[in-house]
């Protein structure tokens, strides 16, 4: 082969690595890993297409959830500050873990990837400066920078334009009341105003799942963040993108990266560590310890809804909150198609409303699936905003039931859950709400919201209790 030809392919290879994060990835884990072999899989390139669009300004929020030694941290706290400061040497970066000793490691690992061979040869402008290179701060000759710290780490007079949270918390500390809030707290009042822009910069996340109340939980209840979740096997079936153009399709069952981690592996963590720990960093799924009344695996799926047919009943089941302030719960409507003894969940809807929006929102559905079944029922549970509802849509010709509930939540759930397991209630195998109804479903009784539940739950019963008017008196329809 002669020499242009070596050099063709050495610029091909190069241009390829300046320009793929994946590749990129690829050819820095050898540096950290002490020599060891890249073992490449779909979950990588998934991770470095989502951060690829942090750096190209379509995302500004990101969060990806995975388990432990899924290279998230070489992924996120190496080789994304290292690529983006070789396209951009002015770009300004904050890095977070839990502790300062895994900083100074994730910081070290940067630092030999910027001092290789082949990074100094791909990014020519990407220099570091003599006048700040240590473990927790790497400076280039444009004066851009990778600051690392650790949780609870001052910031004083620092501020960025991309920040990377890798691992906030550990594993000891995430059942800490204390240890939580704390973190929350550090990152509303000391991290995030540390953005030199609120609106254009960029935060990425990347942690396993700890508690339902760790800071993912607490982020994803804001609202706003993009959500990459890779489980280590799968429960639902999902497709990940993983290029511009480029998914991947998930069956439930498949495991993550079977070559690292196989099923046999897996089914051997979850017995050592306990379902509880299993579930939160190998699953992504947190569940509190007095939760999991539903196990997801009772449900049935489709992968289209059925047809209509003479006989099926539409039920529209509103659980309604008081306000749309941060703190108040959700409004949630579950879509119930009845055939027989079975129930096909068709949407579900899940939003913080005030009352105007929340009106606004129960016209539109009402309106989309009134026609649908020749047999429909809307409900609204008849208190809070709910009573001042269902008089507004009666003063509209609208016929909404008021359901007085007569046992708390858990009671009313109870008689639902033999239904359930034995396979009468189906799910849909994809819907952009499936993650968050199971996220819900899984933590009942003690998730931190059940509006999702008392919704369905309310529509199970008028699907199923054909008794359960008979309570005032007198007997009203079902529908």
């Amino acid at each position: 082969m002669t020499t242009m030809h070596i050099g063709s392919r050495c610029d091909v290879l190069d241009a390829v690595l300046r320009s793929d994060l994946y590749s990129f990835v690829q050819k820095t884990f050898p540096i950290v890993a002490g020599g060891t072999a890249f073992q490449p899989n779909w979950h990588i390139e998934a991770i470095a297409y989502a951060l690829t669009r942090v750096l190209n300004g379509e995302i500004k929020r990101l969060i990806i959830t995975v388990p432990p030694r899924g290279l998230k941290s070489i992924c996120a706290s190496v080789a994304l500050p290292a690529f983006a400061l070789g396209h951009n040497p002015t770009k300004r970066i904050i890095c977070v873990s839990y502790s300062e000793v895994l900083a100074r490691k994730h910081a070290n690992d940067f630092r030999a990837v910027m001092r290789s061979p082949f990074y100094l040869r791909l990014f020519r402008g990407a220099r570091i400066s003599a006048a700040k290179d240590t473990e927790l701060e790497v400076m280039t000759t444009a004066r851009g920078f990778r600051y690392a710290t650790s949780v609870g780490g001052t910031l004083t007079g620092r501020g960025g334009n991309l920040i990377i949270i890798d691992d906030p918390i550990k594993p000891q500390d995430a059942h800490s009341d204390s240890a939580r809030e704390s973190l929350k707290q550090w990152y509303a009042n000391t991290l995030l105003p540390r953005l030199d822009s609120k609106a254009d910069d960029a935060i990425v996340v990347v942690m396993q799942r700890l508690h339902v109340d760790d800071l993912v939980g607490h982020l994803l209840e804001q609202g706003g963040w993009t959500v990459l979740n890779l489980p280590a096997i799968a429960e639902t079936e999902e497709v990940v993108q993983v290029g511009p153009s480029c998914f991947h399709h998930r069956r439930p069952g498949d495991v993550l990266h079977p070559e690292r981690e196989p099923q046999s592996a897996l089914n051997e963590l979850r017995r050592s560590m306990g379902s509880m720990d299993f579930s939160a960093q190998y699953q992504q799924q947190p569940v509190p310890a007095s939760g999991n009344m539903i196990n997801w695996s009772w449900f049935m799926s489709y992968d289209e809804p059925p047809t209509w047919e003479a006989g099926d009943k539409l039920i529209v089941s509103w659980d309604t909150a008081m306000s749309a302030g941060e703190l108040a719960d959700y409004s949630a409507c579950v879509i119930v198609q009845v055939r027989g003894e079975t129930a096909y969940i068709l949407d579900v809807v899940r939003e913080r409303l005030d009352y105007p929006d929340l009106r606004r929102k129960i016209l539109e559905l009402h309106g989309r699936w009134r026609h649908v079944a020749g047999s429909y029922a809307l409900l609204i549970e008849d208190k809070g905003s709910g009573m001042s509802l269902i008089q507004d849509l009666r003063g509209e010709g609208i016929h909404a039931i008021g359901v007085k509930p007569t046992t708390d939540k858990v009671m009313r759930m109870y008689p639902h859950t033999a239904r359930i397991e034995a396979g009468c209630v189906h799910l849909p195998c994809r819907a952009p709400w499936l993650d968050e109804f199971r996220r819900e479903l899984m933590a009942f009784p003690a998730s931190k919201y059940d509006d999702q539940v008392d919704a369905l739950s309310q529509a199970l019963d008028r699907a199923f209790t054909y008794y359960g008017e008979i309570r005032c008196g007198a007997v009203m329809g079902l529908y």
